[in-house]
């Protein structure tokens, strides 16, 4: 049995929740995410922001909101990946696959996002956001990402949760030996 849902707070993009004594947060109107696996040439494209709820800036993969536009209600998820991987890293991608929908944090927040894989990536610009975004874009080699993470760790940058696609083998090997 579920109890009814009830709202306690609304701001512009976050609502908080209640639903029995479970308190949760979700976007306002629904809105989703796609988040970019872009991977060109045995590099990944990644991106440091700012990001104001951890007082630091944190290493990602891009990222963006589905329908944050003008045509907000029809905006598919490859179109807004699209969107956001050119807007963010300068590069446009020939090929965009959605790999599945999943959820950031499920005990805390109701959002999901449409993780998207880049192909055949070719820079058309700078990148770096859009006028309110002061994006870094970094092109890692695969080989190097866990050397990366681990030196952005260093300096005290926050490292966002869907890196660990990229360092899975490596923490696999060390769960592994551990056994």
């Amino acid at each position: 049995m579920h109890d009814d849902e009830h709202v306690m707070w609304e701001g512009q993009w976050i609502v908080a929740k209640k639903r029995g004594r479970w308190e949760y947060v979700s976007r306002a109107r629904s809105i989703r995410a796609a988040v970019i696996l872009a991977i060109d040439d045995g590099h990944v494209l990644l991106v440091e922001q700012f990001r104001t709820p951890l007082a630091r800036p944190c290493i990602e993969l891009p990222a963006g909101l589905i329908g944050d536009g003008d045509n907000a209600d029809e905006e598919h998820a490859l179109d807004a990946a699209g969107r956001e991987l050119e807007e963010e890293t300068g590069y446009r991608a020939a090929e965009l696959i959605d790999a599945g929908e999943f959820f950031s944090s499920p005990g805390m927040v109701t959002e999901s996002f449409t993780l998207v894989i880049a192909r055949g990536l070719t820079k058309v610009g700078e990148g770096g956001g859009t006028h309110h975004e002061d994006i870094v874009v970094h092109r890692v080699p695969l080989n190097g990402v866990e050397r990366f993470v681990a030196d952005r760790r260093a300096e005290g940058k926050a490292i966002d949760v869907r890196m660990l696609m990229l360092l899975a083998g490596g923490l696999l090997d060390r769960a592994a030996a551990a056994d």
